[in-house]
């Protein structure tokens, strides 16, 4: 399965410029994602040297991206600039389980691994 997963909010705290501190979950869920054949797309409003620093920062922490903010294999069916996946992990979605920490809410990676389980997209550990 293709999973697309924002950056700020999603993966790191809130801090745009900058990278914000890592959310607790998310690197762990993201590998556990990749480890069950699962393809991680990058799916960010980050452009330029901003988008640079967050695919840097996937790399620096071991997730391998399929692609960023795009899936080359729905080129053979549409032209369409909209990322298809058959998931997408994003603070800005509706139903997205949040934390909030003063004026900052960000995704709680407890319960989103919680509903990859019950969705099937992560095998349950023997």
């Amino acid at each position: 399965m293709t999973v697309c997963v924002d950056f700020d909010g999603t993966m790191v705290r809130h801090k745009y410029p900058a990278i914000g501190e890592e959310i607790p979950g998310a690197v762990d869920t993201i590998k556990k994602l990749m480890k069950d054949g699962n393809q991680i797309i990058l799916w960010t409003m980050r452009s330029g040297a901003q988008l640079q620093e967050a695919v840097n920062w996937c790399h620096l922490k071991g997730i391998q991206l399929f692609n960023v903010n795009n899936n080359p294999n729905q080129l053979v069916w549409t032209t369409s600039p909209k990322c298809y996946a058959q998931l997408y992990i994003d603070d800005s979605a509706l139903g997205c389980p949040l934390m909030k920490d003063g004026e900052d809410v960000f995704v709680d990676w407890r319960i989103v691994q919680s509903y990859l389980y019950a969705a099937g997209f992560l095998k349950e550990p023997k």
